[in-house]
C-alpha cells in the first residue's frame, strides 16, 4: 500500500497586519462619514490689507493779480499761522493807495473848514462889506426922501423921484445880502455841511483801508500751521487773481484710506484700534508700525464693489471704506504713504444643501 503524498503547510494570515488594515479603513471612513455628514463649513483665512496715508491739504492762491517778487518758503519747510509765505509786487494796488490817500486828505481839509467855520478876516471883510453896502442905503433912502418932498412941491420931475427911488431900493438889497453873508460867516456851516464832509471822509477813509488790505492780502500768509508741500510758481512770473501759488499740509490731520469687504469689517468697526505697518519707513530689521483709530466707516457704490461670494450660495460682498487716524499722530509720515495691516474675517458659515 502507498503512501500519499505530503500535504503543503497552511499560511495562516498575520493577525498584526489585518488589525492595521481595519484601523486605517475605520479612521478613513470616520473622516468621510465626518465629511459628508457635517452641515456646516468654516473658513477662517488671514489677508493683508493696503491702505493709504492721507492728509489734509491747504491750497494758497492769490486774491489779487500781480507779479511774484520773492517766494519765502521752500517745499518741506514748516510754517506757523500768520508767517509771509509770498512777497508779490503790484503797482496798481500802490496807484489806488496813492490815490485814496490824497482823496482823504483833501475830504479831511472840507471837514476841518466846515467845523471851524470863516477865518476871522473873513468875518470882518463880510462885515466892512455890509456895512458899506448900508451905508450906500442910507444915502440912497435920504435922497430918495429929498427928491420926494421937491416932487410934492412941484420943485422936481416924477421922473427924478422914481430914480432916486430906484437907487434907493437897489442899494438896500445890497446892503440886505452883505449882511446875510456876515451872518453866514458868524454861524459857520450848517450841521447838514458838516455832517455832509464828514460823511466823505469816512467814504474815502473806506477805499484807503481796502486799497490797504489789498496790499496785505498780496503778501500771501499762512493760514495754518503746517509743511509747505509744493511750491507751484517761481519768482517773477505774473499770475491772476485765484491762481494756486503753493500747498500746504497739516501733519497733525492725518488718516489711513482702507477699502475692506464686509467679512473682515468686524475688525475695522467705529472706535476699533489696529496696528499698520508702513513701508516705507520700515527696514529689514525694524518695521514701522503705528496704531490708528477708526473714526469713520461707508459703503462705496453698488455698482463698483458687489461680487458673489459662490453662485451656489447666492448672497454677496459689499466694500466700504474706512478711514482710521494714528492715534499718536507722527511728524514723519507723509500723503501717499501705504499702509499695510493684518485682517483676519469673521467666521462665515454656509449651509450645506
Amino acid at each position: 500500500m502507498s503512501t500519499p503524498p505530503p500535504r503543503p503547510p497552511s499560511r495562516k494570515p498575520n493577525a498584526k497586519l489585518i488589525v492595521i488594515a481595519l484601523i486605517v479603513i475605520g479612521l478613513i471612513a470616520f473622516v468621510v462619514y465626518g465629511l459628508l455628514k457635517s452641515d456646516k463649513k468654516t473658513h477662517q483665512e488671514s489677508v493683508t490689507l493696503q491702505g493709504q496715508m492721507e492728509m489734509q491739504q491747504t491750497s494758497i492762491a492769490a486774491k489779487v493779480p500781480g507779479r511774484i517778487a520773492k517766494i519765502l518758503v521752500t517745499e518741506g519747510d514748516s510754517v506757523k499761522v500768520g508767517q509771509q509765505l509770498v512777497e508779490m509786487d503790484s503797482p496798481e494796488i500802490k496807484a489806488k493807495i496813492d490815490q485814496a490817500k490824497a482823496g482823504q486828505q483833501m475830504a479831511q481839509s472840507q471837514l476841518d473848514k466846515a467845523e471851524n467855520g470863516a477865518r476871522p478876516q473873513e468875518i470882518a471883510q463880510a462885515k466892512a462889506a455890509w456895512r458899506a453896502n448900508q451905508a450906500a442905503a442910507d444915502l440912497a433912502k435920504s435922497t430918495y426922501e429929498r427928491v420926494n418932498r421937491l416932487y410934492e412941491e412941484g420943485l422936481m420931475a416924477r421922473q427924478k423921484r422914481d430914480e432916486a427911488y430906484t437907487q434907493f431900493v437897489a442899494n438896500q438889497d445890497k446892503a440886505d445880502a452883505a449882511q446875510q453873508q456876515y451872518d453866514m460867516a458868524v454861524e459857520g456851516a450848517r450841521t447838514e455841511d458838516k455832517a455832509g464832509a464828514l460823511a466823505q471822509v469816512e467814504q474815502v477813509k473806506a477805499k484807503v483801508a481796502e486799497a490797504e488790505v489789498a496790499q496785505e492780502e498780496a503778501n500771501l500768509k499762512s493760514p495754518i500751521s503746517g509743511i509747505v508741500d509744493n511750491v507751484i510758481v517761481s519768482p517773477g512770473e505774473v499770475i491772476g487773481q485765484g491762481v494756486p501759488i503753493l500747498s500746504l499740509v497739516d501733519p497733525n490731520k492725518q488718516w489711513v484710506v482702507l477699502n475692506v469687504t464686509e467679512n473682515y469689517l468686524s475688525q475695522f468697526a467705529v472706535g476699533a484700534t489696529f496696528t499698520g505697518m508702513l513701508p516705507a519707513l520700515s527696514t529689514p530689521d525694524a518695521p514701522y508700525t503705528r496704531e490708528f483709530t477708526v473714526y469713520a466707516s461707508s459703503p462705496l457704490a453698488d455698482f463698483a464693489t458687489w461680487r458673489p461670494t459662490n453662485n451656489d450660495d447666492g448672497f454677496d460682498v459689499r466694500t466700504f471704506e474706512v478711514k482710521a487716524r494714528p492715534t499718536v499722530p507722527d511728524p514723519k509720515i507723509r500723503a501717499g504713504m501705504s499702509v499695510l495691516i493684518k485682517a483676519t474675517p469673521a467666521l462665515t458659515t454656509i449651509e450645506s444643501p
